[in-house]
């Protein structure tokens, strides 16, 4: 009896000895905006390390064309990297479960993807970042002055056929937007809402949140509360 209380003794000054358990947390899936690049979410990234993610917990998809902004839409090609991504992220993610984050058009193609594969009880959080949730003035009003990809039928116009088949669909346990009041692209005319309300926000979402920051300063600004908001 001497020996075995000896011997659990042993047992629990090692594990004390090797620190508490690493907790097990989501993997994660930041998809870039409109003609954007991974290392747009570089500030992002740092902060999901520094937090105690894993780099291969963290996917960074790289999706369209990065010199023809308006050739891209939320059909088709620009699909394929980001829902290899997050196939990735759920084989690898120790939880199950997956968290997105998504900026600009972004946001909207990843949430495009989620609702295709019927992903929504798979994702515990899904923010959208300066996302155009409820379309771009700049683009018209569909089917009305649409004149590129980028604002037609699977693109940003207001009212578009895409945005509103999207719209009120599930996309995840908790849903957040980040939005700004002075944003260059969601805000260009002037007016940054659709029907009284921010294009930004997602319908049925838990909360949002707005940062003086603009369209492309709400991505790097706001890293560390993205963070705070999946983690």
């Amino acid at each position: 009896m001497k020996y075995r209380s000896i011997s659990l003794l042993a047992l629990g000054l090692l594990a004390l000895a090797a620190g508490p358990a690493l907790a097990c947390k989501d993997a994660v899936v930041l998809v870039h905006g409109n003609a954007g690049s991974p290392g747009d979410w570089s500030e992002t990234y740092g902060e999901l390390l520094a937090s105690g993610y894993a780099a291969g917990e963290i996917q960074r998809p790289d999706w369209g064309s990065k010199t023809c902004a308006a050739c891209n839409n939320h059909s088709g090609s620009e699909e394929e990297p980001v829902v290899d991504a997050i196939v990735e992220a759920l084989a690898v993610s120790c939880s199950g479960k997956i968290d997105i984050i998504g900026h600009s058009m972004g946001a909207t193609l990843a949430a495009k993807q989620v609702v295709d594969y019927g992903l929504a009880d798979d994702v515990d959080a899904f923010v959208g970042v300066a996302g155009a949730f409820r379309g771009l003035w700049t683009c018209g009003t569909y089917p009305w002055n649409v004149w590129n990809s980028t604002c037609g039928y699977w693109g940003l116009s207001v009212g578009s056929p895409f945005l509103d088949w999207l719209d009120g669909k599930p996309l995840g346990n908790r849903v957040y937007s980040i939005k700004s009041w002075s944003d260059q692209v969601v805000c260009t005319t002037g007016v940054c809402t659709v029907g009284g309300v921010h294009s930004s926000r997602i319908s049925g979402e838990d909360a949002s949140y707005s940062f003086p920051y603009g369209h492309f300063g709400l991505q790097a600004y706001t890293a560390g509360f993205q963070v705070d908001l999946v983690d």
